[in-house]
């Protein structure tokens, strides 16, 4: 949209809404937080505005109601059960910066974006592990499909931690 002329004014559960602005002024990127305390989500926020840029707060599910509460024993501690109080509808942070040229990247180090991978590692992980034991026990080739899924993003995730390990002590 950026790309188009409209800036990122606002979200909602469901609806973005834009505003004009010059094409390609803002560059924008989005980071899963859903496993985080809202204590520390609402931190990483406001760090990331004291750097200078703005931050939205969006949902990834598309659940109306109000009240409910979710378990996630994948996530950190402060964060494993998400209700409306906490991260629940608050798991992405679409983050804006105006476009200076140089690429949008929010972990510039191999540390920080291993810790952010290892991050997102955990909800395929707990997935794969649901779903496999789901396809053995039930025999169910619908749990066996959502834990190949999983499967591939675990492969995925853990290809690019090599990577970025290969690349450190490459460094070194």
């Amino acid at each position: 949209m950026s790309d188009r002329g409209f800036r990122l004014a606002r979200t909602e559960k469901l609806l973005y809404e834009f505003e004009a602005c010059r094409p390609g002024q803002y560059r924008y990127c989005v980071e899963f937080v859903g496993h985080q305390s809202r204590e520390e989500a609402d931190r990483y926020a406001r760090f990331l505005e004291d750097c200078g840029y703005r931050v939205f707060f969006k949902n990834v599910n598309l659940d109306w109601n109000v009240g409910k509460a979710e378990v996630r024993p994948w996530a950190e501690k402060g964060g494993r059960l998400a209700s409306d109080a906490t991260t629940y509808n608050r798991e992405l942070l679409i983050v804006e910066k105006e476009n200076d040229g140089k690429p949008f990247e929010l972990h510039t180090t191999g540390e920080d974006r291993a810790r952010y991978l290892r991050a997102c590692r955990r909800p395929a992980l707990f997935l794969f592990a649901a779903a496999a034991l789901m396809a053995v026990l039930l025999r169910s080739w619908t749990a066996a499909g959502f834990a190949l899924l999983a499967l591939a993003a675990l492969v995925r995730y853990q290809v690019e931690l090599v990577r970025i390990k290969t690349r450190s002590e490459w460094e070194e």
